[in-house]
């Protein structure tokens, strides 16, 4: 697994930064060197790491984004969870404006900047703002895959259609490999109807396309972040920390099979 993973959807509640961070925990766990980039001014993704996200010693994404520093300075190790993490705060929300001021490459600079480290790493997970602006358009233009988030109810499907028209934007503009990694039913309930609608909706138009794993409502999931930690070090044996673990090896297991050969059929 080598690659480069967005995690993106425009509408905010659905799970997103509890994807990547824990997605993160979970492929570390399986061995894999992982790099976490916080590129959400909010900076839950930081927080939920345990790094204070007020006190950034070597500057975070906003710096490096901008070629202000090297990408290598500003990555924190979080050793317990045994991944890398890239940090951001509040300081991003300027990257936009100053990004506009550019003449050229104001889609690439996160491309550009990840550059230098992306073969240290097996696989590096984004985790995107809750907006379609060019934040959200460097992470889609330097990501291998994009990994979509979405709670089942009838205001993510229109979101949904939104981020698809984008992705297909830029595949078109910057990035013609972009492929959708998969969708991801987050903070499901199996009791509520609606839910159940709008996922066999969602496995009908997408098929394959949709995790057979699912995220269901949980409170250590929760409750995780408030520790600093992700869920698999919060509560391993938790319904949260299994589901995103059995999420890795879903996307592991798809891999190795897309890069086994075909059979070849017996000659007569």
């Amino acid at each position: 697994m080598k690659r480069v993973i967005a995690v993106a959807n425009q509408k905010g509640g659905v799970g997103k930064t509890t994807t990547a961070v824990n997605l993160a925990a979970s492929l570390a766990a399986t061995k894999r060197a992982v790099l976490l980039l916080d590129l959400d001014p909010q900076g839950n993704a930081t927080m939920g790491c345990g790094v204070d996200k007020s006190n950034l010693a070597h500057g975070g994404a906003l710096e490096v984004l901008l070629g202000e520093a090297s990408i290598e300075s500003a990555l924190i190790k979080i050793e317990l969870a045994d991944f890398t993490l890239l940090p951001s705060n509040q300081d991003l929300t300027a990257a936009e404006v100053r990004l506009l001021a550019m003449s050229t490459g104001r889609e690439t600079q996160l491309k550009n900047a990840l550059a230098s480290v992306q073969g240290r790493f097996d696989v590096i997970v984004i985790d995107s703002p809750p907006a379609l602006n060019l934040l959200t358009v460097n992470a889609l233009v330097a990501a291998d895959s994009v990994l979509i988030p979405m709670q089942c109810e009838y205001y993510a499907l229109e979101g949904l259609s939104a981020l698809l028209s984008t992705i297909e934007q830029i595949k078109a503009a910057a990035n013609p490999t972009l492929i959708i990694e998969g969708i991801l039913r987050t903070m499901f309930d199996p009791r509520n109807n609606l839910a159940n609608e709008v996922s066999a909706q969602l496995i009908m138009h997408f098929g394959d396309k949709v995790f057979r794993t699912i995220i269901p409502r949980n409170i250590r999931l929760a409750e995780a972040p408030s520790f600093g930690v992700p869920v698999l070090l919060h509560d391993k044996d938790s319904r949260g920390a299994l589901a995103y673990l059995a999420l890795a090896g879903e996307m592991i297991r798809r891999e190795e099979e897309e890069a086994a050969p075909a059979p070849v059929a017996d000659s007569l």
